[in-house]
């Protein structure tokens, strides 16, 4: 019985014959890890881009978009606990798609990109590998939605077919990482700047939970980071937090909290400042660093004016507003 260590991401399971790793899915069998998941999604779903979210990407597009179980963190306040903290064979609702399967499909639905999403595709890594690979060869866009807890080798192979991410970045705070998600911050930066160095298109999103991680002072150190690492251009999103899960004892988070928050990082120098689960917030649109002209309107996911040219600028001072439009 030869015992497998998974090197896919930091926790570095040591996984007897058998049995699967912390995420659940990454099982030894025969002395080889195969993700049990594989062309077994769980969750299969066209939505908009912004759902992601991503506002500078495709924006207005339809993606199609996919999920297995099994995740390697363990949140408390998981929106999708269903999905990422089960087991493949706990799924009472499992679809047959492989990767050309998958491909076929959003292509037959007009989408332009595939999203691996929900749970955090970074488990069943090689389904998404092998998708993105045929979904590229289609002319199809690749979306990585992810927590980052991965390790930088593989990630660095799975970015040479990827073309944006919307990763979290739950905090900045080591602390926090450990007593609310079962993981750690340092891993994420790294694979962040990762993100970056590989030419992946990369927004952000952060959680803002009540009493937790809602600390100016915190949220300031982060968006400084971020413009230090990564550029003042790269989109933050915060988002509304609503109690689900372990997590029902704290209140949503005041639209108040996330309007200071937002403040916070774009007197820190971020450029693009989004606030997500709030409906008819100004903070939903894209405006011109510039000039402060309305580029994008939004209403939840709902695109409500676009004001950008066809070569993704500002149509007053003809400044280029970076993504991928």
């Amino acid at each position: 019985m030869t015992a497998v260590t998974c090197e896919l991401c930091p926790r570095a399971c040591v996984i007897p014959e058998g049995a699967a790793g912390d995420c659940r899915i990454r099982v030894n069998l025969g002395g080889r890890l195969r993700a049990t998941t594989y062309g077994r999604p769980s969750a299969i779903h066209i939505d908009p881009m912004e759902k992601k979210p991503l506002y500078h990407f495709h924006s207005g597009s339809q993606v199609f978009s996919i999920a297995t179980a099994g995740c390697n963190l363990h949140c408390l306040n998981c929106q999708n606990w269903q999905l990422s903290q089960r087991g493949g064979e706990e799924m009472e609702e499992v679809y047959r798609a492989d990767p050309a399967q998958l491909v076929a499909a959003a292509r037959d639905a007009g989408c332009r990109s595939l999203a691996y999403t929900y749970s955090d595709p970074i488990v069943w890594y090689e389904y998404v590998e092998d998708s993105a690979v045929l979904a590229r060869a289609q002319g199809l866009a690749n979306v990585f939605v992810t927590a980052a807890y991965i390790n930088r080798k593989p990630l660095r192979r799975l970015c040479r077919v990827l073309d944006a991410t919307n990763a979290d970045l739950k905090a900045f705070d080591d602390g926090f990482y450990r007593r609310v998600n079962g993981g750690t911050l340092k891993p994420v930066l790294e694979a962040l700047v990762t993100f970056r160095e590989e030419g992946v298109w990369t927004e952000l999103t952060n959680l803002v939970i009540p009493t937790l991680n809602d600390d100016l002072a915190m949220i300031r150190r982060m968006a400084r980071w971020i413009v230090a690492e990564l550029g003042a251009d790269t989109p933050l999103h915060f988002s509304r937090f609503h109690p689900e899960y372990r997590m029902r004892n704290l209140p949503p988070t005041p639209a108040a909290t996330l309007q200071q928050a937002r403040a916070e990082a774009l007197d820190a120098g971020l450029k693009y400042v989004y606030i997500g689960n709030v409906m008819g917030d100004a903070g939903n649109s894209t405006y011109c660093p510039r000039d402060g002209t309305l580029l994008i309107g939004r209403s939840g996911f709902v695109i409500t004016h676009y004001g950008l040219t066809a070569q993704g600028r500002c149509p007053t001072c003809n400044d280029p507003i970076p993504g991928v439009w």
